[in-house]
This record gives C-alpha cells, sequence and structure tokens, in this order.
C-alpha cells in the first residue's frame, strides 16, 4: 500500500488533490486527513493557484470515517476526537482562500457528504449517488449538518436525513448540494477553472470569504456540540446494533 493517499499536483493555476485510498474506499484515515490538510496549505500558500480540485481514485468519492482505525483509551473520548478531527477538515476547506471544486464520478456517503458540502463548487458525474445512511445504524449525521444545512433545501434535507435513501447527481443538483452535472466531469471542471483562473487573488479571496461567513459563524456556534453528539450516538447501544447488522447484513432489532 503506498504512503500516499492524497495526491497533490499543479498544472497551471490549477492544484489538483486526489484521494487516492480506494481499498478501502477513500475512508477519511487520519493519515488521508493529514495528507489532505497539507495539500490545502501547500495550494493556499503557492500564488499562482487560484483553484483547488478535489478529486478521487476509484469507485468511491469518500466513504466517510475509517472505522478500522484503532483508537484505544475511552471510547467516548476517541469517538469525539474523530468528530473534532472531521470538523477541523471541513473547515479547513471553508476557510481556504482559494476556491476549491469537488470533482466527483462515484458513490458519496457520510464525511464525504461533509466534504462536498463544504466545497464552493461540485461537479459531479452520472456515476455518482449520494446517501445519508446514518439514520439507519442509529446515529445522525451531525458534524457534517454543518456544510450540508446551509446548501440543501429544508424539504429535501429532512426527506434524505430521515429516510437514508439514495439518489443521483441530477436530484443532488436539485435540491443545492450539487453544482453541476456533467457526463464528461474533467471538461466541465476544467471549464469552471479557466473562469476562476482569470479571478484575482484578493478577488477570489474575498469573494468566497463572504459565501462562507455565515456557515462558518455555524461552526463557531455549533460544532462542539455537535462533535459531543456524534461522539454519544456512535457509542450507544442502537449505534452497536445498527453497525453489526450492516456488517453481519441482516436487518436490525428495530427493524419491522
Amino acid at each position: 500500500m503506498s504512503d500516499t493517499l492524497v495526491s497533490y499536483a499543479v498544472d497551471g493555476h490549477v492544484a489538483r488533490l486526489t484521494l487516492d485510498s480506494p481499498h478501502n474506499r477513500n475512508a477519511l484515515s487520519a493519515r488521508l486527513v493529514g495528507q489532505l490538510h497539507d495539500g490545502l496549505r501547500h495550494a493556499a500558500a503557492d500564488p499562482a493557484v487560484r483553484a483547488i480540485v478535489l478529486g478521487h481514485n476509484g469507485g468511491t468519492f469518500c466513504a466517510g470515517a475509517d472505522l478500522s482505525e484503532a483508537t484505544g483509551g475511552d471510547p467516548f473520548e476517541a469517538a469525539l476526537g474523530r468528530a473534532r478531527e472531521l470538523a477541523d477538515l471541513l473547515r479547513s476547506i471553508l476557510e481556504c482562500p482559494i476556491p476549491v471544486i469537488a470533482a466527483v464520478d462515484g458513490h458519496v456517503r457520510a464525511g464525504g457528504m461533509g466534504l462536498i458540502g463544504a466545497c464552493d463548487i461540485v461537479v459531479a458525474g452520472p456515476r455518482s449517488t449520494f446517501a445519508l445512511t446514518e439514520v439507519r445504524i442509529g446515529v445522525a449525521p451531525a458534524i457534517i449538518s454543518l456544510t450540508l444545512l446551509p446548501k440543501l433545501a429544508p424539504r429535501a434535507a429532512a426527506r434524505y436525513y430521515l429516510t437514508g435513501e439514495t439518489f443521483d447527481a441530477r436530484r443532488a443538483a436539485d435540491i443545492g448540494l450539487v453544482t453541476i452535472t456533467a457526463d464528461d466531469v474533467s471538461f466541465a471542471v476544467d471549464a469552471v477553472t479557466a473562469d476562476l483562473a482569470k479571478g484575482s487573488p484578493q478577488g477570489l479571496a474575498a469573494s468566497k470569504a463572504l459565501t462562507t461567513a455565515s456557515v462558518l459563524a455555524g461552526f463557531d456556534r455549533d460544532a462542539a456540540r455537535l462533535a459531543e453528539e456524534s461522539a454519544r450516538l456512535f457509542l450507544s447501544e442502537e449505534a452497536r446494533e445498527g453497525m453489526l447488522s450492516f456488517l453481519q447484513k441482516r436487518p436490525p432489532r428495530w427493524a419491522l
């Protein structure tokens, strides 16, 4: 297995960060999150970069937390640490002075939904699917609500938070999660980055800050509370049953 879980490359005015851990569906392991933070910092420090493209290798953009990582110590503190780590990652995308474009042509679940919610522009291809399945295993999309609820139409948020059903890229665009749907994601992303390359660094940073200010205010208000709620739900009896039933491919005990 390669030590590189997020590749970084600069092409002209575009920095490309590619999630490259397909063996675990680009799960948000500590190493992947650390490398993603590093890539965002490198791009922000490069005066030539006008856009960051966050893409993926494999059929899944991101499946969320890497639950296989050994934690040790107090279970609540470990779960709380994971929630805070995700909140920090989402915030780093929002606070980055350079526009971040998600280039998606695969499955997006759990923390992956939060990632695309944090991005400024989302381009999704025909193989893209989206779902908030937390409710089906006894938890809730707590931390990722910080980036999703400001983007989603309220009625759609209620529907997909509560049903856990899967929807496609066109529906994602209808409800505000996706900006552009395209048969050719690379072509569509190139068109967006060409427009961004015409902007000045100051203009891009200041314009982005206007669009993210209220979302960041939500982080300041709610992130600590939601991290604790996420940890509490994750360690509950219902969550244990939900995750066990998922692994055993059987209905959970609360199923009719």
